[in-house]
């Protein structure tokens, strides 16, 4: 089977430092792959290189078997914090990863909306919405633009604990409906563990993957899936494989 999206001895070169290194990854259509890595590994430096925002030095990134080295607008991002447009409302936000591609489905946007439990806010602005609004907002943005691949950078690192559960749950609800194919950057082990189809581990600069783990968890998981004896021993397993 032909990967959706596929990276193949990737380089990324600033100055004289080598950041990524010959790395290689395939992606499935409907997949979620987690990356995970040390901090400074080069992971948001490869979302980058999807999108199209930096060139790779030597490899080739296909999207469909088609090249699209330094090709903006391929993919849909959504990055760390929210990047809300305080001037537009909750629908106009959600909509504007379509305006861009020049399509607009506002039926749809309000189904969304309503769905991640914002009845009542598609008018409102980004400055009324706490941080989980925002994050939910953001996604969605993300899940209504018309790319076959989403990325996702840290998306929910600066929220607490409980909010942060709350979110990967609703994330998953979302993405089980859907099925969009995710790759997923996180520092956060158990939030990999919970929430994908494989995980991919990325080594410090210059960043390669040096392992890969296909999940073999059912869907769809609950929070009792963090006590169990198979999470632990995952847990343990993705965690020396970062530290060699």
């Amino acid at each position: 089977m032909s990967s959706l999206l596929s990276l193949t001895s990737i380089t990324k070169n600033f100055g004289s430092k080598k950041i990524i290194d010959h790395l290689s990854l395939d992606i499935q259509a409907g997949e979620f792959v987690s990356i995970l890595g040390p901090s400074g590994s080069g992971k948001s430096t490869l979302f980058h290189l999807i999108g199209g925002i930096f060139n790779p030095d030597e490899g080739e990134i296909q999207l469909h078997g088609k090249r699209i080295n330094g090709q903006r607008g391929s993919i849909s991002y959504m990055p760390q914090s929210p990047s809300l447009l305080p001037w537009r409302t909750v629908l106009q936000n959600v909509l504007l990863g379509q305006e861009l591609q020049g399509k607009k489905d506002v039926d749809t946007a309000v189904k969304m909306i309503e769905k991640a439990g914002l009845s009542g806010y598609a008018n409102a602005y980004p400055l009324q919405l706490s941080g989980g609004m925002k994050q939910r907002v953001s996604f969605i943005r993300a899940l209504l633009s018309p790319q076959p691949v989403i990325c996702l950078d840290e998306p929910f690192s600066a929220l607490d604990e409980l909010t942060r559960l709350d979110m990967q749950k609703w994330l998953l609800s979302m993405w089980d409906e859907h099925r969009r194919t995710i790759l997923f950057v996180t520092h956060n082990i158990d939030e990999a563990l919970f929430m994908s189809d494989r995980i991919v581990v990325m080594s410090a600069q210059p960043a390669s993957i040096t392992a890969e783990f296909s999940l073999p968890f059912p869907r769809p998981r609950h929070e009792d899936f963090f006590l169990t004896e198979e999470f632990l021993a995952w847990k343990r397993k993705i965690y020396y494989a970062i530290r060699k």
